[in-house]
């Protein structure tokens, strides 16, 4: 059974930081895209950042120079570290996971919220 385990969000205020987390398990196919999307209340889902099997890192526009995201291969995790936090960076951000099989995996999301 896949499990994507999804921590660190929170409240911070604006200019603040947080890294979130996401392990992977349960994954028996290689990975295509390991990365995060965030969703707004009233908006949809957007990607905000992936790692891609290719070895591209695309980023939304709205969070690069701020976003960092890595992984952890040996742990099969991965990290979005948010610097610079703004409120309009307050959405509960969602792990995905696309493997090999184009199965589309989703952890339970974690929200953070940027608020003075």
């Amino acid at each position: 059974q896949v499990q994507l385990v999804e921590s660190g969000g929170g409240l911070v205020q604006p200019g603040g930081s947080l890294t979130l987390s996401c392990a992977a398990s349960g994954i028996t196919s290689a990975i295509n895209t390991m990365g995060w999307y965030r969703q707004a209340p009233g908006k949809e889902r957007e990607l905000v950042a992936v790692l891609t099997r290719a070895g591209t890192t695309p980023y939304a526009d709205s969070v690069k120079g701020r976003f960092t995201i890595s992984r952890d291969k040996a742990k099969n995790t991965v990290y979005l570290k948010m610097n610079n936090l703004k409120p309009e960076d307050t959405a509960v951000y969602y792990c995905n996971v696309v493997d090999s099989r184009w199965n589309n995996y989703w952890g339970q999301g974690t929200q953070v919220t940027v608020s003075s």
